[in-house]
């Protein structure tokens, strides 16, 4: 029923989202053992994670979900071990050790408490002070992801699913993929075709202007950066983020709903 109202517009996302975690009255480690019961993990997730391990690529996940619960996910599927290298981004939350009370904390003001695209935008400010402002590479689903949509250099939509009919409907370009596994060898292809065309020097051949020239508009904090930043822009891949060929340059960011 939360997911009709939600989806119905008959009560916005922040409110339903409150009142299920508020509901809970159990310790997250008791919670946890309930909800892996139900989980699902896209098959070619773990390979593309050792993928990026082994190019050097780090990888985020941005979230509406709560931090503490997509740890605990990460830490099931990877490993503690291998869930540190991932970087979680998502909406924080107020658990007694009881578990007799749950309270999410918005990390924004925005009708999801995580707008994923000012994590973006945040994340290209934090490149650009060292004269970098990566090349971002995204991937989504959901209506959440929405916001990060114009924000990216390079979008994967998941196929038949909320964000690639947005991306029809309002002409942005995508690439489709059903598993981890496609986008493990685009960005395989994406990154020997930049190197052939590049020879690893100045802006990666998908660098999207659009992207950027979006976040000035939206974001008028960081204009005054980019009227500052050098000429010479180093890009970066993210599962939402893609630099230059050299894995060290690329970052990426996986978007959950």
């Amino acid at each position: 029923m939360l997911s009709r109202q939600i989806k119905s517009g008959e009560r916005p996302f922040k409110e339903v989202f409150a009142d299920m975690w508020g509901s809970l009255n159990i310790p997250l480690d008791q919670a946890f053992e309930v909800m892996k019961t139900s989980l699902r993990i896209d098959p070619g997730f773990q390979s593309f994670h050792n993928f990026c391990i082994q190019n050097n690529i780090p990888f985020h996940v941005l979230s509406a979900g709560l931090e503490p619960v997509l740890r605990r996910v990460l830490d099931h599927y990877l490993g503690e071990e291998g869930s540190t290298r991932i970087d979680v981004i998502a909406n924080y939350a107020d658990i007694m050790p009881d578990g007799s009370y749950w309270k999410p904390i918005w990390r924004h003001e925005c009708d999801f408490g995580h707008d994923k695209g000012q994590s973006i935008a945040e994340h290209r400010d934090s490149a650009s002070v060292n004269s970098m402002i990566p090349l971002i590479v995204f991937v989504g689903d959901g209506i959440s992801d929405l916001p990060a949509a114009r924000h990216a250099d390079v979008l994967f939509a998941r196929k038949g699913l909320y964000l690639e009919k947005y991306c029809l409907q309002n002409k942005i370009a995508f690439i489709p993929f059903e598993t981890f596994a496609d986008i493990q060898t685009e960005i395989t292809r994406i990154l020997k075709a930049d190197l052939e065309k590049t020879g690893g020097f100045g802006l990666p051949a998908l660098f999207n202007p659009r992207a950027h020239s979006w976040r000035l508009f939206s974001n008028k904090a960081a204009v005054s950066l980019y009227d500052t930043a050098p000429s010479t822009e180093e890009p970066v891949l993210w599962v939402d983020d893609f630099s230059q060929h050299n894995p060290e340059d690329v970052t990426a960011v996986a978007a959950q709903a």
